[in-house]
């Protein structure tokens, strides 16, 4: 009887180890089959037509999507459709061969890079999108740097191959030239411009064609381009060879790579970030698609692939694992007037609908009410590398970790670029101003990069974004939202303060007494500007010896030092480009605190400011404008008289030429419609920050 038992016992256990191991394999391979991937592209390269035709490939629509005709998911704003560009990243999930790909569809103006920002943060992968005419530019360059600083992999598509003047040598060349040395074609168009109508895949040398409703033929190599991509095949070969090791081997063992192992080295190479595949076609024509999903799926990493995510101070990590504590990043906030929905990545744990989790960022607990996935349909739970929007949440914010109370962890936030345009807004009635200051309220929890403040000597309340069009959108979405009508003022740049020459054994004695505790702290410090090209902003050291001033207070010190930094003499503008040395100091032994060393460096900093030489500094924009060749001449002077430094100018497709030149922001204000107006609507411009340069007196 007790041999019976024990067996049974035995056979217990092993059955509920095997289902356990079993629910693990599960729930891995469930892991390992999400691809968190982004669309990042230049404004009008078609990154959004890409986007509609994979999820029309995927069954997700019925009806291809047209940004011309405003039928497009992701570009589902009213603002969107009329202007015919990307505003908000729109996240939309979808099936393929397998696989389930949570794909975010970027914005590619400048003045929505934050949009950008925080999408890279919480995404795995990327398919940057490239005009096949235009080949790099400049928002195409600024977003493969974003995904880069993050470390994100990435695969290419160079788009519209069916326009006049398409070709992929050329685009390849100006990848290689600006963005990375290793760009790796794995296909060969078939036709030129017009007459495109399919690639050779020189991976597994066949052709892949389309018919004019988008339906995909596969068969041999044409006879014409057999000799091409035999040898583009051999090229591919001997460029992997050269950075991947085991096909390294395996070339000079037999002089070619056979198809797994350039497969195998193409997605490490892809995930390292030594290479880019680099894919072709014409999302408008449906021609491409298939393939750039079979290689999003082949080549980029799953959660599972990726490094674990640590913690903001690299302390703690965790593995996206059901089984570790729940982690989750907020990237994005829809704060409407009828609730709020908080955007999350999952990266460890499970979340489950009813639970309470932890915000790191404010310290509350917060109630999970609902899931929902990106298609907004109910779920009951989300596993590691899921996003989800979640309803419940009444004050987190973007970039706040939401985690289990028990294993509290704060990740690293996207980082906020900083507003260069302020105006003025007011309500045109006044019974609307409490309307129009909780509207600018859920702007600013919706997009950080908005800021919300109010002058504190005219009273009026200002409005500061990333350029002029972010501001208007901003406006606008008011105006449809809640129909409040708002007044807005002329615009003004954010301007900075920066030293010319410093002070050296600048003194400053605090001393403050008061009936209580006194403060005392003394301070020698020298302030000078830090050398030309230097990254920091401000950086602050201590040369103090024998314990002068203790560490605690220097810390105090450093503080201090960063508080006065915040409004400079000349204007109240941040200052920039600054070293402080602290030298030397003096205490009191009761009167002496953090507060009183803190307090005499905010003081001191400032005195020594007004006793050196400053200036004023204005953003500059560079500014790439493609105009007709025969209004070049107008187009020069009128750049010429907004202070524009003129860098380069070129011939583009056709009769156009570009323009490339560094203008102040503050002279920009307006130009969309003088451009319009000297080149008979057939100018185009795009900018993106360029940096501060020193203001004219006056």
């Amino acid at each position: 009887m007790r041999t019976h038992t024990a067996t049974t016992a035995t056979t217990t256990a092993k059955s509920t180890t095997a289902k356990s191991t079993t629910a693990k394999s599960t729930t891995a391979k469930s892991i390992a089959a999400v691809r968190n991937l982004g669309i990042l592209a230049h404004v009008d390269a078609g990154k959004t037509t890409v986007t509609e035709r994979i999820l029309y490939l995927a069954g997700l629509t019925h009806k291809r999507g047209e940004v011309h005709d405003g039928t497009t998911v992701t570009d589902f704003d009213p603002q969107e459709r009329e202007r015919g560009i990307t505003i908000f990243a729109a996240a939309v999930s979808c099936d393929w061969a397998g696989h389930r790909i949570n794909l975010i569809d970027t914005p590619g103006h400048v003045d929505f890079a934050d949009e950008v920002e925080r999408s890279l943060r919480v995404l795995d992968g990327a398919v940057a999108v490239f005009d096949a005419v235009a080949g790099v530019e400049p928002q195409s360059e600024s977003v493969w740097r974003q995904a880069e600083r993050h470390g994100v992999p990435r695969i290419a598509f160079v788009n519209k191959l069916d326009r006049a003047g398409a070709d992929l040598d050329t685009a390849l060349a100006s990848i290689r030239e600006r963005l990375h040395p290793h760009p790796l074609a794995v296909q060969l168009p078939i036709g030129t411009e017009e007459s495109f109508t399919g690639v050779v895949d020189l991976l597994r040398l066949r052709a892949l064609t389309w018919d004019e409703d988008g339906t995909l033929h596969e068969g041999p190599v044409p006879a014409h381009l057999q000799a091409a991509a035999t040898e583009r095949r051999r090229l591919l070969d001997e460029a992997v060879a050269e950075l991947h090791p085991q096909a390294l081997e395996e070339f000079c063992a037999r002089a070619a790579l056979g198809t797994d192992t350039l497969t195998a080295a193409l997605r490490d190479l892809t995930r390292t970030g030594e290479a880019v595949v680099v894919l072709c076609g014409s999302a408008y024509r449906n021609r491409g698609i298939e393939p750039l999903l079979d290689a999003a799926v082949a080549y980029l990493p799953s959660p599972l692939d990726v490094a674990p995510t640590r913690c903001a101070d690299g302390t703690h990590h965790r593995e996206a694992d059901p089984r570790q504590p729940l982690t989750a990043l907020a990237f994005k906030v829809t704060a409407a007037p009828t609730g709020r929905l908080t955007h999350l990545r999952l990266y460890s744990g499970t979340l489950h609908k009813g639970d309470t989790v932890l915000d790191t960022t404010t310290g509350r607990t917060e109630r999970v009410a609902r899931i929902l996935t990106l298609h907004h349909d109910e779920t009951d739970l989300a596993l590691p590398g899921d996003i989800v929007a979640v309803v419940g949440p009444k004050h987190t914010r973007v970039g706040a970790t939401l985690c289990d109370a028990d294993h509290p962890i704060a990740l690293e936030a996207p980082v906020r670029t900083e507003a260069v345009v302020t105006v003025a807004v007011e309500a045109r009635r006044a019974a609307d101003t409490d309307k129009l200051a909780a509207a600018l309220a859920r702007l600013a929890e919706e997009d950080p990069s908005l800021r919300v403040a109010t002058d504190p000597e005219t009273g009026q309340r200002t409005l500061s974004g990333l350029g002029e069009l972010h501001l208007e959108v901003a406006v606008e979405k008011i105006r449809r939202q809640t129909g409040v009508e708002a007044v807005v003022g002329r615009p003004r740049v954010a301007l900075r303060e920066t030293l010319l020459e410093g002070v050296t054994g600048f003194t400053y004695r605090h001393a403050k007494q008061d009936g209580g505790a006194g403060q005392f702290a003394h301070l020698v410090l020298d302030v000078h500007p830090l050398p030309p090209g230097t990254e920091e902003q401000f950086t602050f050291t201590s040369t103090v010896t024998g314990g002068r001033v203790p560490r605690e207070y220097v810390q105090a010190v450093e503080a201090g030092c960063r508080d006065a930094l915040a409004e400079g003499p000349l204007g109240g503008h941040p200052v920039t480009g600054v070293a402080v040395t602290l030298t030397d100091g003096a205490t009191h032994p009761k009167d002496s605190s953090e507060l009183a060393f803190r307090t005499a460096a905010r003081l001191g900093v400032r005195e020594a400011l007004r006793a050196s030489r400053m200036h004023l500094l204005e953003p500059l924009a560079e500014v790439s404008v493609t105009v007709p060749e025969d209004t070049l001449g107008a187009v020069l002077g009128d750049l010429a008289a907004r202070r524009g430094h003129v860098r380069s100018t070129g011939t583009g497709h056709g009769t156009t030429a570009r323009v490339n030149a560094l203008v102040p922001l503050a002279e920009l204000f307006g130009y969309a419609g003088r451009l319009r107006g000297r080149t008979q609507g057939r100018g185009t411009f795009t900018t993106r920050p360029a940096g501060y340069a020193p203001a004219p007196a006056g």
